[in-house]
């Protein structure tokens, strides 16, 4: 403990130090670059950590729903990550003063658009404001519910609490699925409102639910590695590592299939919006895309071997976070510009959101045990076998 407490404030000075320099940029960014790069950054970063909390609670909810114990062990690590929930609500709530910056549909001249005027009844301040106060409502309520009622079951050892927690998923389910998919629809398709695809909500939600496991697996790597998950064994492992590649094979299936009904179609008021992000200079982002979301992480993890190893599986998880992001950056970006933008202005913003969720889910991973040792279920989950 002695050695390990000074580096532990060592990275914690580094990254409120990081987080400090990247919120002066980011301020630097605002007043001299312009408020459009600055709000785009800001909502790039915001929704990245947003969805990667998300996805870790669907997690912790799914496993409820469904009854798993094989995850009951590695559970008390999406619990901890899904602390960035907390982190991004009030980010997000912040990005709602950049909406009339960089969301045509409150520019004046959207009175003369008839799509615009048609979708009017949806793409308004005051409903807009409604779904996002209903939304993060419903988040940090669900966080509170499963999250902090795990923590007070280690001290009460209440079972009364599992069998809440599993009558409650269903309905956390279908919260889910609709506020993600307000969330792809009013924060991100809403940047250019007279494109719209079905499938945007599925995709946001197959984005999410890949990101969260990716980040699962490191910090459950992470927390092994510092021997402080001991009793996590190769099985439980290898089960993560499969879900881990179900689920990329999942993403790249609704990636597909979206851009092939959009293509097949061939509207013009669907294609453009492709097109935008698969020529000119934008072409080379596209094409990392399908690498770091599906290639990489699929003939890592394809095997037996790249499932029950630390070094595959983080190199997986690492590609599909950084999938991700690019993903992210790729829907949202283009609004700016026909090329890809990476400056300070990026940099000094990226300094201050992941210094910012590093810290967070940093302090979240000191709280509490290291597993549910409350939840009944824990003895089933170590005892599992493949």
């Amino acid at each position: 403990m002695s050695a390990a407490s000074p580096r532990s404030s060592l990275v914690r000075n580094l990254l409120g130090a990081m987080t400090l320099i990247g919120a002066v940029g980011s301020a630097g960014v605002y007043f001299s670059v312009g408020r459009e790069r600055f709000w785009v950054n800001w909502l790039v970063w915001t929704l990245f950590l947003l969805t990667l909390g998300l996805g870790n609670l669907f997690l912790v909810a799914l496993e409820r729903l469904v009854g798993a114990h094989w995850s009951v062990p590695m559970r008390r690590v999406p619990e901890r990550i899904a602390s960035l929930i907390p982190l991004a609500v009030p980010l997000l709530l912040i990005a709602f003063f950049g909406v009339p910056v960089i969301f045509p549909w409150t520019y004046p001249e959207a009175a003369h658009n008839p799509i615009l005027v048609a979708k009017a009844p949806w793409l308004n301040l005051p409903f807009f404001a409604i779904r996002l106060a209903v939304c993060v409502f419903a988040w940090m309520l669900f966080y509170a519910f499963y999250v902090r009622g795990s923590l007070r079951q280690d001290q009460d050892k209440n079972p009364a609490f599992t069998v809440r927690a599993r009558r409650l998923a269903p309905f956390f389910m279908v919260v889910f699925f609709f506020s993600v998919t307000i969330l792809a629809f009013d924060w991100i398709s809403g940047l250019e409102p007279e494109w719209y695809s079905d499938m945007f909500g599925v995709y946001l939600f197959a984005g999410t639910f890949i990101s969260g496991i990716a980040a699962m697996i490191l910090g459950v790597l992470s927390l092994k590695g510092r021997g402080r998950l001991p009793e996590v064994q190769t099985k439980h492992i290898y089960n993560l590592g499969s879900l881990g590649l179900a689920f990329t094979v999942f993403f790249a299936y609704i990636g597909f299939a979206q851009y092939m009904l959009i293509w097949y179609a061939n509207l013009p008021e669907e294609v453009i919006w492709f097109k935008h992000r698969i020529e000119g200079a934008w072409q080379p982002v596209a094409l990392l895309l399908p690498l770091l979301h599906f290639f990489i992480p699929f003939f890592l993890l394809i095997g037996s071997v790249g499932k029950r190893h630390p070094v595959p599986l983080r190199l997986a998880a690492l590609s599909i976070l950084l999938g991700h992001f690019v993903d992210l950056y790729w829907l949202i970006f283009p609004v700016l510009g026909p090329a890809p933008l990476f400056g300070w202005p990026e940099l000094a913003m990226a300094c201050f959101f992941l210094g910012l969720g590093f810290l967070q889910v940093g302090r979240a991973m000191g709280r509490g045990a290291d597993m549910p040792v409350g939840d009944p279920l824990l003895i089933k989950g170590l005892e599992w076998q493949l």
